[in-house]
């Protein structure tokens, strides 16, 4: 039992660094964009960078975890296709027809399809602290954003919802994924499907050009391909062994608190009370999501029946 939980308290630290990872990936994205790579491309360029750095370690640590079988490659189509670059399509989209703010909201319904998805698929418990801690971490997410309403047409709507939906495929079939895979084997070929996916329509003459007429663009790329995925996807897909679909979306809500951070860190940014209000909101959810209080229920109901009469 206690193995158990301190597998899953790792597990929980390790899902927080990845959404901190990703958190940041504003610091590298916006020279990119600068540089004059569309979404796509900057999309791609990450992709890429992941599953060229996933097979050198596949390489150097254990060339066995390249096999898989070819029945399987369906859950790789689903975290790659469906996931990665279906969910970055449908956010770009989004972003091109609403603002930022609502776009971000709108992707951030994810961990209510992975909750549902999950107890459907799964048979993980919809608890009251669950529903609870979505809640909180969603209106934080919407404080922090800074999104307090506006026009919005149904187009928009809807492709920011798939974006969310996309998002969540990747705690789905990552999760089937990994009853049958090593971590690094369901990330080498969840990036290796998205980069193909997205060639076609990348325009890699086109990049490749950018990016060696910049100072800074290949140290960007490779911040965004290595610090702001790579390694976020190796701790977050780890973590997902050990921790239910469910709790680990709303675990990865500390990503807009991140970016919230940074960019007052960073960016001078001004820090607004809602957008404090909001991070506290994020950081409350988080720790009311790893509260064990069926133990201290318990531990009440035990103290209070022992008490003499």
């Amino acid at each position: 039992m206690m193995e158990k939980k301190n597998k899953t308290a790792k597990a929980v630290i390790m899902i927080l660094i990845a959404a901190a990872g990703w958190g940041i990936i504003g610091v590298f994205s916006r020279p990119l964009a600068g540089i004059g790579l569309n979404a796509i491309q900057i999309t791609w360029l990450r992709s890429m960078i992941v599953a060229a750095g996933m097979a050198l370690l596949l390489l150097f640590r254990d060339r066995s975890l390249f096999r898989i079988k070819l029945k399987d490659l369906w859950m790789f189509f689903g975290t790659g296709l469906l996931s990665i670059v279906f969910f970055n399509v449908c956010y770009f989209i989004t972003i091109e027809h609403t603002t930022l703010a609502a776009a971000s909201i709108l992707l951030y319904t994810a961990p209510c399809f992975v909750m549902l998805m999950s107890a459907c698929f799964f048979r993980e418990r919809i608890t009251g602290q669950k529903v609870a801690a979505l809640v909180l971490a969603f209106a934080g997410c919407v404080l922090v954003s800074g999104f307090m309403g506006g026009e919005i047409t149904v187009f928009a709507f809807l492709t920011g919802i798939g974006s969310g939906f996309g998002y969540a495929l990747y705690s789905i079939f990552g999760k089937v994924a990994l009853k049958r895979y090593h971590a690094f084997t369901v990330i080498f070929y969840t990036f290796v499907v998205a980069s193909a996916g997205l060639m076609p329509f990348a325009d890699l003459p086109d990049i490749i050009s950018m990016l060696a007429g910049s100072r800074n663009g290949i140290g960007a790329g490779l911040g965004l391909g290595v610090i702001s995925t790579l390694i976020p996807f190796i701790f977050y897909t780890t973590g997902l062994n050990h921790v239910e679909a469910g709790k680990a979306s709303v675990l990865a809500f500390a990503e807009p608190m991140v970016a919230a951070i940074a960019g007052i860190m960073l960016y001078q940014e001004l820090l607004q009370f809602k957008n404090a209000l909001g991070i506290f909101l994020i950081f409350f959810a988080i720790v009311l999501l790893n509260i064990p209080l069926g133990s201290l229920f318990q531990r009440f109901r035990t103290k209070n029946t022992d008490q003499p009469l």
